[in-house]
């Protein structure tokens, strides 16, 4: 099973065009790192089960069903009394999505360890943590324990994803150390190139994913959009693998797809242990990137957060 844990949002996106002098018009989409990646791992037919906060109201109501009507096990998605997560989404010409978040005292940042201890489903061979839930006090301190146990435990594969977002930040220092401390700790990390610029501003993207593979991880992946997709792995080796291009409608939850293609297809071929992920051989983690970058495009075909399914994967390999 693939456990994810993080935020749950709703994504306010903008409808048609809109006349000179009238009120804007959104659609409610539900979205957030840990749904968008518990989803679309579910749409591809692998086991997936969310770990996270609901808040009240009809928002919370509208999270829950989408997460279960799209196959997620929900068993650990805790009720939560504080309000649900929003973001309003600003889409560029090229399809590219800007987001102001409306987050103040919202349900996803108040794990406590005894929470995630009651959450944890059992069974779980890959967790993923991110997003604004790994770096936003005060539940991130569980998280991070969370991780590093699971990772000395050895039981199941911890996969990371920082998903940076700066106009949440108010302690970049900090927010830099804790993403630092994670990334060094999981077993995978997916880390896009805006994100690594924030990060650590003017790196070569090459060059980075090569040092962040040597302090811990036994994958990192980069992601640049439309452009190369890199891998590292800590011998050295660098993967460059390019995407499949599509007509972008937006890139909501894009990278979202591409870390569930990636787990599904470590499913798929039962590469489930931190010394298989080492082993696998330089073709076969070629062929997995390749997948879970056609889960990422297909995804950019449609608008908001809308994976593909196993079907549909399958047919567009053709």
């Amino acid at each position: 099973m693939i456990t994810v844990c993080g935020e749950l949002v709703i994504d306010l996106i903008p409808t048609g065009d809109r006349a000179p002098g009238t009120a804007p018009q959104y659609t409610a989409f539900p979205g957030g790192n840990a749904l968008n990646v518990a989803v679309a791992a579910a749409r591809l037919q692998t086991p997936t089960s969310l770990m996270a906060r609901v808040g009240p109201g009809p928002f919370g109501a509208v999270l829950r069903e989408h997460a279960s009507r799209n196959g997620v096990a929900t068993d650990a998605m805790l009720p939560a009394t504080e309000p649900v997560s929003l973001a309003v989404v600003e889409l560029a010409a090229d399809g590219s999505a800007g987001y102001s978040f409306h987050t103040v005292g919202a349900a996803d940042w108040q794990w406590t360890t005894a929470e995630l201890a009651r959450a944890w489903p059992a069974g779980t061979r890959i967790v993923h943590v991110g997003s604004i839930s790994s770096w936003t006090p005060p539940g991130s301190a569980a998280l991070a324990d969370l991780v590093r146990r699971v990772r000395a435990e050895g039981t199941a594969l911890v996969s990371f994803d920082p998903n940076v977002r700066p106009t949440l930040i108010a302690d970049a220092d900090a927010v830099r150390g804790q993403v630092t401390q994670l990334r060094r700790t999981a077993d995978v990390v997916k880390v896009s190139a805006e994100d690594l610029d924030w990060l650590e501003p003017g790196a070569d993207l090459d060059e980075a994913a090569v040092r962040w593979a040597t302090e811990g991880p036994a994958l990192v992946v980069v992601t640049d959009g439309g452009s190369t997709l890199r891998a590292a792995r800590p011998d050295g080796t660098l993967l460059h693998r390019s995407p499949p291009s599509v007509t972008v409608v937006d890139t909501v939850g894009a990278g979202d797809s591409l870390a569930a293609g990636l787990f599904a297809g470590l499913v798929r071929t039962g590469v489930l242990t931190r010394a298989q992920l080492l082993e696998l051989p330089g073709a076969d983690l070629a062929a997995l990137l390749d997948d879970a970058a056609l889960v990422a495009a297909l995804a950019c075909t449609r608008a908001g957060a809308d994976p593909p399914t196993l079907a549909e994967l399958e047919a567009a390999r053709g």
